[in-house]
């Protein structure tokens, strides 16, 4: 049987300052995150024992005696009481939402993230220079050939081989963006020029396989840092996807991913849609809104995006039929099914579901008003525009809060998300410990927590199996332990 499928995603944001004082990304994502994190919050160090960005999951180390450059140069990372983690990574304020254990907490958690930046936005502008003012978008590409990564992770089971899941993730990868694109005007990275595509990232991938996130950026990412139990778990760790303003491409690429590693864990595909050409694949896929344009398979077949997921779909339901899935599954086969059926049809008419389907749309809309071409520095503005975190100014939220773009979760839901952890992984214990011990945590990380309690040595907690930690397994010990030491005592009995 596959392993749980717990998962969550991180996200770079796109940052800019306008203003009379020289840009520096990094100390202005340090200021957003000090401005929004508590100092109770803010004292708590990233445990970075055993983070190994360095590992391959193919059984190489490039580690050595390197040191992550994060510690080296103390830029800020918080752990909140929501269970994420909110850090300045490559120059970008990042969120990793916490684990969660379906698709639909994915969107919450994820969604909760963006709130986070927006108020982190507001706090830094209050006490950022005169004159000085910081915008926060939520896209991958600065338009100047520079692309920061929305990454996904999944539980893993570690008896599965790595070559199986290079082999099926390939073509689903390819073939998933003609849902999960955020959309874009033109391309970058030496890309042969377009003037509207799916993905924004396509362009920047180059390579099929790897370890590399920043430059020779592969389709399937082997980095082997499972943040679990390493004999029993690896962590699948995504970079192909965007960072989505809508909320069913968010649940799609999570929960369809899930469905399609739980079904290579159980060895169920029999199938081989391998491709002749994956990396020229991904970016004609998303050079071509139509859909029309067909990727050869490496037995010489030739499918469009569309017929590969239609596939794809055909095997999840099947499967589904004997197995025993998250209930938030059927929401996931359903609408997956509804999308292609749309996409087939006219995909316009998911204007109301799809990033890069609304932002073609409205950018048509700007088109036939003011008479832009597709080379107009204006079109670029709107495409930025949409992705703008601040509720008042996005045009993504325009068309949300006008009730033109379909919400699956509630503002209630996303609140909530921001102060409090998932209530079914190990999120719910390390963020309740957040919240009530604060004082005497001195570091933490997605595997562990480290009390000083007044006594040497320092007390480790190991959190290594995600699927515990709960609010049903933890809650009646939290709320039997008065103190953190009184914690550690009830954890050891």
């Amino acid at each position: 049987m596959a392993v749980p499928k717990i998962c969550g995603i991180e996200t770079e944001y796109g940052i800019v300052v306008k203003g009379p004082a020289d840009f520096n990304p990094i100390l202005t994502s340090s200021l957003l995150i000090n401005a929004y994190a508590t100092p109770a919050f803010r004292r708590v160090k990233w445990d970075y024992e055993e983070e190994n960005p360095l590992r391959d999951a193919r059984g190489f180390d490039r580690s050595g005696a390197e040191t992550l450059p994060e510690e080296d140069s103390g830029l800020v990372n918080v752990i909140l009481p929501n269970g994420a983690r909110y850090y300045v990574d490559h120059a970008h304020p990042e969120y990793s939402s916490p684990e969660c254990s379906n698709p639909r907490d994915v969107v919450v958690w994820d969604k909760a993230g963006e709130r986070i930046l927006e108020q982190s936005m507001s706090a830094a502008q209050r006490i950022a220079g005169e004159g000085e003012r910081v915008f926060i978008y939520r896209n991958n590409s600065d338009g100047k050939g520079n692309s920061y990564g929305t990454h996904e992770n999944y539980l893993v089971d570690r008896a599965t081989p790595f070559p199986a899941l290079v082999k099926h993730l390939i073509p689903f990868f390819v073939s998933r963006q003609v849902f999960t694109g955020a959309g874009k005007v033109g391309a970058e990275n030496g890309a042969e020029q377009v003037d509207y595509q799916i993905s924004q990232r396509a362009d920047f991938f180059e390579v099929e396989v790897g370890l590399e996130t920043t430059f020779k950026r592969p389709i399937v990412n082997t980095r082997d840092e499972p943040h679990a139990d390493a004999d029993v778990y690896r962590r699948l760790h995504v970079i192909v996807g965007d960072a989505n303003m809508c909320e069913v491409p968010i649940l799609l690429k999570t929960g369809t991913t899930a469905l399609l590693l739980t079904m290579i864990e159980d060895d169920f595909i029999t199938e081989d849609y391998s491709l002749r050409d994956p990396v020229r694949a991904l970016r004609a896929v998303s050079h071509d809104p139509s859909l029309r344009t067909t990727i050869e398979l490496s037995d010489g077949r030739k499918l469009t995006a569309l017929e590969l997921q239609w596939e794809y779909l055909r095997l999840a339901k099947k499967y589904a039929q004997d197995a025993e899935l998250h209930p938030a599954m059927d929401d996931v086969l359903e609408r997956w099914e509804g999308v292609l059926e749309g996409l087939e049809d006219d995909p316009m008419t998911l204007a109301g579901q799809l990033d890069w389907v609304a932002k073609l749309s409205l950018l048509r809309r700007y088109q036939e008003r003011d008479g832009l071409s597709w080379g107009d520095a204006k079109m670029r503005m709107i495409d930025l525009q949409y992705h703008d975190v601040r509720r008042s100014r996005s045009l993504y939220w325009r068309l949300a809060d006008a009730g033109q773009i379909e919400r699956l979760v509630t503002d209630d839901e996303i609140a909530y998300a921001m102060d409090h952890p998932p209530t079914d992984t190990r999120a719910y214990f390390r963020g309740e410990c957040l919240r009530r011990f604060s004082d005497v945590i001195v570091a933490a990380s997605w595997d562990s927590l480290i009390f000083d309690i007044g006594e040497e040595p320092l007390r480790k907690v190991p959190t290594l199996e995600p699927t515990r930690g709960t609010k049903a397994h933890v809650q009646g010990l939290l709320d039997a332990s008065p103190d953190a030491a009184a914690l550690i005592h009830n954890l050891s009995a």
